[in-house]
């Protein structure tokens, strides 16, 4: 008992360890508490066209490709906020299939009925954005 209550004087009275002991607690605090670096858990994924995310590049002789972005009874080619493409994709789309229609591997007004089966990409009836631009 005799020695504790030295040890405690000798450590309560002292300045130097006092101060010592409170500087030294307080560095500890501030490491501690300091903010964590991470990624931000709130951030969206960032959306890529199908034709990127599968590294695909359209070509005309892949007129079965090339039919899924042009209207079964019109012949129309969807636009860029029907099939969800990015830019350089959806030109690159509507190059090819016009070069496809000039060589006649795809018909101008109506796709082919055994392509009318095919998984489809998108859906025409529902487009991304309800409006063009």
């Amino acid at each position: 008992m005799a020695l504790m209550k030295r040890l405690f004087l000798k450590i309560v009275y002292t300045p130097r360890a006092l101060s010592y002991n409170v500087r030294h607690l307080s560095t500890e605090v501030a490491h501690d508490d300091s903010p964590v670096e991470m990624e931000n858990p709130f951030t969206k994924e960032k959306r890529q066209c199908i034709l990127c995310k599968l590294n695909i590049t359209p070509d005309y002789k892949n007129y079965r490709l090339l039919s899924q972005f042009q209207s079964p009874y019109t012949g129309r080619i969807y636009g860029r906020h029907i099939t969800g493409l990015c830019q350089t994709k959806q030109a690159a789309v509507e190059r090819e299939i016009t070069k496809a229609q000039n060589c006649a591997y795809m018909p101008y007004y109506y796709k082919d009925k055994t392509f009318l089966k095919d998984p489809k990409l998108f859906d025409p009836e529902n487009p991304i954005r309800s409006h063009r631009f």
